[in-house]
């Protein structure tokens, strides 16, 4: 799907859909552990329209940043010079992060499958040797780790979403019911995945993804279509309110900044 429109001015593209209803995920006053990349775009975005008090934490060290701009990296300056705080790296994640003390992360990855698990290290099944080798972990498994919540937001489709990932970079929920538990891991993990078909969330049972939502024009054949092992799909599958003109706009003139 490219596109949905009422009319040809009301029209967005998939990754504006996902990334507005992305944004409506936070809310005002909580802190929000943001990596580079569509994650800050979403919660930048959130800032600037019905989220002006979200504290925006960046692993760097900036705590209560408010760029003018979407950052290139997390050494951006204007992380740091628009900051309330900046604190040095081993206390961001020792003690703001394995703390507790972080409401939401925000993450995407290469790959994402049934559990949660989440892969930005290699594809393919020979480390030393892989078919495509990725950015890396950076800061990622101590978001999975230890945030209260954390939210996926990636694109859909059967190259990203896989029965079992290739490298387990961060961890969702492991194997099944359990796992975070048994491995000593507090965070409340991935509640939320948000994509360009839809949302999906994890069953309070055993962890698995389950189809809750589809954006306007999408349907649940599609999701289906574009996942490679059989998704679980909600008794009631809902439709994800279409973006406003106000977030359309406001997100527009964020990534033209």
């Amino acid at each position: 799907m490219s596109e949905s429109t009422g009319t040809a001015a009301e029209a967005w593209t998939a990754d504006e859909i996902m990334s507005i209803v992305g944004s409506r995920a936070l809310r005002d006053g909580m802190s929000c552990f943001v990596g580079i990349g569509i994650p800050s775009t979403v919660a930048n975005l959130a800032r600037r329209t019905h989220a002006p008090n979200l504290v925006l934490i960046y692993e760097s060290g900036p705590i209560g940043s408010k760029p003018s701009h979407l950052p290139l990296s997390i050494g951006d300056g204007e992380l740091a010079t628009t900051a309330d705080a900046v604190v040095a790296v081993p206390e961001m994640f020792n003690y703001w992060l394995q703390g507790g003390h972080v409401d939401m992360g925000y993450l995407t990855a290469a790959q994402i499958d049934r559990f949660g698990n989440l892969n930005s290290t290699i594809v393919g099944s020979d480390y030393g040797a892989p078919d495509v080798r990725l950015p890396g972990a950076g800061g990622a498994p101590e978001i999975a780790a230890s945030c209260r919540e954390v939210t996926i937001i990636m694109r859909h489709n059967v190259r990203a979403f896989v029965p079992e990932v290739d490298f387990v970079t961060s961890v969702g929920f492991g194997d099944g019911a359990g796992f975070r538990k048994k491995h000593g891991l507090t965070g409340g993990g991935p509640q939320t995945v948000i994509t360009d078909l839809g949302i999906l969330r994890p069953d309070s049972g055993d962890g698995e993804l389950t189809l809750t939502a589809v954006h306007p024009g999408v349907k649940t054949e599609d999701v289906l279509a574009s996942t490679q092992w059989p998704l679980r799909v909600a008794r009631e599958v809902g439709v994800t309110e279409p973006p406003t003109p106000g977030e359309l706009e406001a997100l527009r003139a964020l990534k033209s900044s």
